[in-house]
Formats: C-alpha cells, structure tokens, sequence
C-alpha cells in the first residue's frame, strides 16, 4: 500500500543508529545515506527515509513486520542497545489479535516505533 515513510530526525547520526540496529533482525539495511537523509529497508529497496530537522518533534507511528518472534526480541533488544527507550518488551498483545506478538520502541526522537510478527 505505502511506497515510502519519512520521518524528521534531529540528529540523523543519531537516528541512523538506532534504526540501522533496531531493523538489522528485521532484515533491513542502509540504502542510501547522506547529509541530506538516509533511506533503510530491504536490500536495494529502502522505504523509511530519515531527513534531518532541527524543530523535529516525534509523534509518529511505525509498524514493521516481522518474520518471527526472534526477529522482533531482537528488534527490541538491538534499538534498547543503539540508544532507543523501551515503550513496551516483546510480548503477545493479544487484545490487538490473536497471535500478535510484538515489541515497542521510542527513537531518539520519540517516535513509536513497532515489530509485529503476527502467528
């Protein structure tokens, strides 16, 4: 459905840190990476853009889909470790759906950000 997410970051190092950590169990990876922004995703498909505001205020919300419960434990684990803040551990949120495991994180910008692997 979505081609692309962008997002304002204050501090794309940063940022780029913690997104490059938290989405490596997920599979994904730097793109593209400059001082006017960086791009992650899939090899050779980067779809969340991170562009460098100074009055970036977070506030958004993304889901990442997950292939397994490990890649989301790891999602959580990776992004508490390159400087993310735990906004809900990996676990079954089943008042979401059955089978809905996921886990939540805030980036450097209070953004919430999510891994969801659905059973």
């Amino acid at each position: 459905m979505y081609d692309h997410i962008g997002l304002k970051v204050r501090d794309l190092a940063a940022s780029l840190k913690f997104y490059r950590a938290a989405l490596k169990s997920l599979g994904h990876v730097v793109g593209s990476s400059d001082d006017s922004g960086a791009g992650l995703g899939p090899k050779d498909a980067p779809a969340l853009w991170l562009y460098p505001d100074a009055d970036a205020r977070g506030g958004a919300h993304v889901a990442f889909r997950a292939e397994s419960r490990a890649a989301v434990d790891g999602f959580h684990r990776e992004g508490i470790n390159a400087g993310g803040r735990d906004n809900g551990g990996a676990g079954l949120r089943e008042d979401y759906g059955a089978g809905y495991y996921a886990a939540f994180l805030l980036d450097p910008d209070g953004h919430n950000v999510e891994a969801v692997y659905m059973e």
